[in-house]
């Protein structure tokens, strides 16, 4: 269990997917380039068994946006995507209705 205090520090915005290309060397990972309203970020996201890149521009994603960036694959990844799990394949989850980017979930 965590606190709602924990939860509070979560920072969750919904981004707009712009770019996504393949990344070298692996077949489980994509490169994004996410809109966030006041911000575009580069995120890398192990989704690639599921998704092809042509198929998920435009979408709306929820990205984790305060979590500590990390390298992977020598590109620097400035968040983490939301998705849920099914068997092991990542599937993205939308809001039902577009909104502006940067929208804060909570």
């Amino acid at each position: 269990m965590i606190s709602f205090d924990d939860f509070n520090k979560l920072d969750i915005r919904i981004g707009t997917i712009l770019e996504v290309e393949k990344v070298e060397g692996t077949d489980k990972l994509l490169k994004l380039k996410v809109d966030l309203g006041d911000e575009q970020r580069t995120l890398v996201a192990g989704i690639a068994e599921t998704y092809r890149p042509e198929d998920i521009i435009g979408k709306q994603i929820p990205i984790l946006t305060n979590l500590e960036p990390k390298t992977l694959r020598g590109i620097e990844s400035k968040g983490m995507i939301l998705a849920v799990d099914i068997e092991g394949k990542a599937t993205l989850i939308h809001p039902d209705k577009s909104v502006p980017n940067g929208s804060k979930v909570r």
